[in-house]
């Protein structure tokens, strides 16, 4: 009997039927490596594995034959995820899987009933699917209860891993499971979950914690690659950004809805079911708008859904269940937030407008189709505007095109996957935790307050003074209290934090204005999504792909009356589009240096890189990374990933005057401009002076600056928030090789 066979004769008749009812005719590789780390083991398991490998049921089909054999007298199975539209769709997957297990599943987030809340609460046992924040407000308000909803925890499972490691919300979630194995008295064996994965044994080492207990990370032949590629370019010249039902005198020839780039893109998707990925809410807002456009003139059905962060609940799940019906055709434009592992069935094509920033996030996208055997189908789509005869050099080169072509490059070439970023001096968490830590366990004294919250993972680089400097701070602003025993209780300022439901939340998040259109006298006001700062009446703005006109604004209670109007508009939210490695900004120098035919380019795409590689070339852009633009200003192309591109920007610019430049400017980490009256070679010579020590971090954040980012960073004394972007924020080693490599030209 093979390994493959002995695994399946141990599942539980349930399982073997659901594999029977997908008509899988072995085990896959992926579910035997899951099998034999749960059985034979009591190791913690990282298993990553491309998208639709069947990942999800390699994990919960060992761990649920486990609790068939031992049933748990709690919880058994924490599943934990980073949105609440992936416990919806994982909810729905494992009520098919468990309906003759006899095993209860129960998700767990803001949009779920309090009655089926009520129903684990009453008798905790099975699956409970949860968000972190929901995990927070359970071990803030319920730390009483703890014991007897996860005294017998067997297993955590962390899924779309890749999220987590190096962010505020992954640290979160390790304090959580820190103080809940503290809490229960023992360590759940903990499963993660990625498709994407760049350094595999860090994200064990993440995965694993403060545990002290080995991660077995199986490992799988590489599959062939087979992608259905293809990527293209349009020129654009658009004067009118807004087009409305009362603007008849518009030009025709000159309105968005004629621009031939998304005309294309329209005809990408036309009669197919699939997702339209842009990398912002903005980029996503405009682009349904548009496709509802095109579809209008051309007396064409508008199938067009959108699926962003900013929108209803509803309106969400709407365009979920319309994407897994395999009757309807559907075609949802989307930010991240359907990037990750929902499955919406046979999906024909994925369109990406403009180029994703990591390679991750290439993977994760294009996995989205292909499933059920067919090779995965990407179109990507470059708009570009004309350039003007004075337009200068940097600004004509096509940074989206080449740094498309630099992702799937490095991994068609070296499987590359950027690796996980580390935050050594997670400050705004560090707040959080104590709050929360205090909220829920009551008086602490300092010092056993320090050794609790120090010892949990992320703090690991913390000092002692730097907690109590924001201990002392906490103090001076209520947020803490000292008891007459010289206890350390919560603070009114704190006590107000709290009461607030999105206290539980570790991302930065707004006070925004709910959007209701209807009657509300009539009891009709549907809720379309939220917006940050709502126009006065009478004014318009857009959302969920659509224009509204304000009716009445409820400013006491946050809301927002509309009703629908014809056209289109931009919009706009606070955020970034996140960070890009070094590695994609190599690679894309080497895309303009070499000569390779790229077969996945369409025509347009293809000329435009050959014209960029001739001007390349002529400019010498390829060879010197520091080019002559004519007069007194210079361009300095360095190559380099956000973080060290921003340490090269600070340390140019606190040196500017030894430099001899003046007028530092940049546009994302693609290039930096400045004028300079001397000649290249004095300029060599003065930053070989400069950095002959190496780049300080500490010494680029100014003694008056307030680097705020995250949640808290508002409540964090200055001296810590600047100790934490030197080390957090900036990279010195790569900038100091490029200014080497600079030096040596």
């Amino acid at each position: 009997m093979t390994e493959a066979d002995r695994i399946f004769e141990r599942f539980p008749p349930f399982i073997r039927e659901y594999i029977f009812a997908n008509s899988w005719e072995s085990l896959r590789g992926v579910q035997i490596a899951a099998a034999r780390t749960l059985f034979q083991s009591e190791h913690h398991l990282l298993l990553t594995s491309g998208t639709a490998s069947g990942k999800t049921e390699a994990a919960f089909f060992p761990i649920l034959t486990l609790l068939g054999e031992r049933p748990a007298r709690s919880v058994g199975v924490l599943y934990i995820a980073p949105l609440k539209s992936l416990i919806n769709d994982q909810f729905d997957r494992m009520e098919m899987l468990l309906e003759e297990s006899g095993i209860p599943v129960t998700h767990w987030h803001g949009d779920v009933s309090a009655s089926h809340k009520r129903r684990l609460l009453e008798s905790p046992s099975g699956i409970l699917q949860i968000t972190p924040e929901s995990l927070e407000s359970m071990l803030i308000n319920r730390s009483n209860d703890i014991v007897r909803l996860f005294g017998d925890l067997r297993f955590v499972v962390l899924d779309e891993v890749h999220t987590l490691t190096g962010t505020d919300r992954g640290n979160q979630i390790q304090c959580q499971l820190s103080r809940l194995s503290r809490l229960i008295g023992h360590q759940p064996r903990r499963v993660g979950l990625s498709a994407t994965v760049g350094d595999p044994d860090a994200v064990a080492a993440w995965l694993a914690g403060d545990s002290n207990i080995p991660v077995d990370v199986p490992r799988f032949a590489q599959e062939n690659l087979r992608w259905r590629l293809g990527l293209e370019h349009f020129f654009f010249q658009n004067d009118d950004a807004v087009q409305s039902d009362d603007r008849k005198s518009a030009n025709p020839q000159k309105s968005a809805e004629l621009d031939v780039g998304y005309e294309y893109m329209y005809d990408c998707v036309k009669d197919k079911k699939a997702l339209v990925f842009s990398n912002s809410r903005e980029e996503t807002e405009y682009l349904t708008a548009t496709f509802r456009q095109i579809a209008a003139r051309r007396r064409e059905k508008d199938v067009f859904l959108i699926h962003h962060g900013n929108l209803s609940a509803a309106l969400r799940e709407d365009a979920e269940h319309k994407m897994k019906n395999e009757e309807q055709q559907a075609v949802t434009c989307a930010t991240v937030t359907m990037e990750l592992g929902i499955d919406i069935g046979r999906l024909e094509r994925v369109l990406q407008n403009d180029a994703p920033v990591s390679v991750s996030a290439f993977l994760q996208r294009l996995g989205r189709s292909g499933r059920r055997g067919q090779p995965p189908e990407m179109m990507m789509v470059f708009r570009e505007e004309d350039p003007l005869p004075n337009t200068p050099l940097p600004q004509l080169m096509p940074w989206g095109l080449l740094r498309a072509i630099a992702i799937i490059q490095l991994y068609l070439e070296e499987r590359f996957i950027e690796p996980p970023r580390e935050k050594k001096m997670p400050m705004s968490l560090l707040f959080h935790q104590t709050l929360s830590l205090l909220a829920a366990s009551g008086e602490r004294t300092p010092r056993a307050l320090a050794e609790q919250i120090l010892a949990l993972p992320p703090f690991g680089a913390i000092g002692k003074e730097d907690y109590r400097t924001l201990l002392v701070s906490m103090l001076q602003h209520d947020f803490l209290e000292m008891t007459e025993e010289k206890g350390l209780i919560v603070g009114l300022a704190g006590e107000r934090l709290l009461r607030s439901f999105q206290f539980y939340a570790v991302f930065k998040d707004s006070e925004d204005f709910t959007v209701r259109a209807g009657d509300p006298e009539k009891g009709s006001a549907e809720e379309i999504g939220t917006i940050t700062t709502p126009p006065p009446v009478g004014d318009r703005f857009a959302l969920a792909g659509r224009v509204w006109e304000v009716e009445e604004l409820d400013i006491a209670r946050r809301l927002v009356y509309v009703h629908p109007v014809l056209g289109k508009m931009e919009v706009s939210w606070p955020g970034d589009y996140g960070e890009i490695h070094t590695r994609i900004l190599e690679r894309m120098r080497r895309v303009l240096a070499e000569d390779t035919v790229y077969p996945y380019l369409k025509p347009n795409a293809a000329h435009r890189l050959a014209v960029a590689r001739e001007l390349a070339r002529n400019t010498g852009v390829t060879r010197h990374m520091l080019v002559h633009l004519g007069g007194s200003t210079w361009c300095l192309f360095p190559w380099l990933g956000t973080r060290s591109f921003r340490t090269l920007r600070r340390f140019l610019h606190a040196n500017a005057r030894a430099l001899g430049i003046s007028g530092i400017e940049f546009d994302g980490c693609q290039y930096l401009t400045f004028r300079m009256e001397g000649e290249r070679e004095e300029f060599v010579r003065a930053l070989a002076r400069v950095s002959a020590g190496g780049i300080r971090t500490e010494t680029l954040v100014a003694p008056s600056e307030l680097p705020i980012f995250d949640k808290y960073d508002a409540f964090i004394p200055g001296e810590l928030l600047r100790r934490a972007y030197a080390v957090d924020r900036l990279r010195p080693d790569e900038a100091e090789a490029r200014i080497a490599a600079l030096l040596a030209e």
